[in-house]
């Protein structure tokens, strides 16, 4: 009894530093709350509700549309709320940016404000974020029908995640620090957080956290291995040539592109970690005799059927993205020597294969902290000298 309550208080007093973290990244500047164009006076950026639209100036060529859609809009915020007002909506012939409103749909509009009055409205795209979050509330609500205060806890971990990278990892990278170190510590701190929220801070922790950790920090040593070796230039990364014509030319873009190698895999390590560091933890309390080696044994088989599941796990995470791409190289009848040598074929793998390597890694370095930390070594040689009694 005393063991569960002395359980029951780690997991609160875990879920409390969790919650007063969120609290203070929530609270957090950024530092870029004014940057862009995003405050520009005299600018609203409202939800609006589309009315009517003219589309008799667009130009239909069969695959892409040009012109100029023009759009009767209700704007449902913001100085002029409820003013039905003209906007435009220009085309350039781009399937990936271009966007063509109907009538009853809601879009997210720019208002450009002039002494008071509405000068123009723009069309800026489908307004989401109702959808956006009643999405993420139903994934809450199920996560806490199904797993009650674990439920809770994860949905804790998911924000504190969340907050970490946009108010923690994204400004550093921003202000010139080296991504590879800050985003090393934070997804360190994010694994040891996130992990005690499941165990709270004990001996179970402390295990997967070893494993963990290992793990990817022989990532991120492969990482940066492979991607020099393979010539691999940050600018694979999607939008990041936009950010150096932001005005942040400084920034290395290949740097960054080694953080994310880490820190894409980390969350299927903390679930590998999690998992043996349970099973072992779940066969030593069943067989309190169990030494320290086969305790670690355990933990050995669970880690060997577990990676089978997860190194395809990345792989899968990884390609799922690329499936357009593939499909060209194979509509195109490009020969497999070229398309292994591309630089976005070669970053995949990249993030792929070394991911794979931090989890082979992992589990046995957690397997082992797991045996080192949760046998009870005194029983087993008190079992031990019984048994050779005469």
């Amino acid at each position: 009894m005393e063991q569960i309550k002395q359980k029951k208080k780690r997991a609160w007093l875990s879920s409390a530093v969790c919650l007063a973290l969120i609290v203070i990244l929530a609270l957090l500047p950024t530092g870029y709350e004014n940057a862009g164009a995003g405050r520009v006076e005299g600018e609203e950026r409202v939800p609006a509700r589309i009315v009517g639209t003219d589309d008799s100036t667009i130009k239909d060529t069969g695959l892409v549309r040009s012109g100029e859609q023009s759009c009767e809009v209700l704007l449902l915020a913001g100085s002029h709320k409820g003013e039905t007002l003209r906007a435009s909506n220009m085309l350039n012939g781009s399937l990936e940016q271009d966007k063509i409103y109907k009538v009853g749909e809601r879009a997210l509009v720019l208002v450009s404000i002039d002494e008071g009055d509405v000068s123009s409205v723009s069309m800026i795209d489908h307004y989401r974020i109702n959808g956006e979050i009643l999405l993420q509330l139903s994934f809450f609500a199920l996560l806490l029908l199904f797993a009650g205060w674990t439920g809770l806890r994860a949905i804790l971990s998911f924000v504190l995640s969340v907050l970490a990278i946009w108010k923690v990892l994204v400004p550093c990278c921003l202000n010139g620090a080296n991504p590879i170190l800050i985003g090393g510590l934070i997804t360190a701190g994010l694994t040891i957080l996130i992990i005690s929220l499941v165990f709270g801070f004990d001996r179970i922790s402390l295990a997967a956290c070893i494993g963990a950790i290992s793990g990817l920090t022989a990532t991120a040593a492969l990482g940066i291995v492979s991607t020099n070796a393979f010539h691999i230039h940050g600018a694979v990364m999607s939008f990041s040539e936009s950010l150096l014509y932001s005005g942040y030319e400084t920034l290395n873009l290949t740097q960054i592109f080694m953080a994310s190698i880490f820190i894409g895999s980390s969350g299927a390590m903390m679930d590998l970690s999690v998992d043996i560091a349970a099973a072992v933890n779940e066969v030593v309390q069943k067989r309190p005799d169990l030494n320290r080696f086969e305790a670690m044994m355990c933990g050995m088989r669970v880690g060997r059927a577990a990676m089978g599941t997860m190194t395809t796990t990345l792989l899968l995470a990884y390609s799922g993205s690329y499936i357009a791409l593939l499909m060209v190289f194979m509509a195109q009848g490009t020969p497999l020597i070229n398309v292994f040598n591309y630089k976005y074929v070669a970053s995949e793998i990249i993030h792929t294969i070394v991911g794979s390597f931090g989890l082979v890694a992992a589990a046995p370095l957690t397997a082992a902290a797991a045996g080192m930390l949760l046998a009870h070594p005194e029983k087993s040689t008190e079992q031990t000298d019984i048994v050779k009694l005469p």
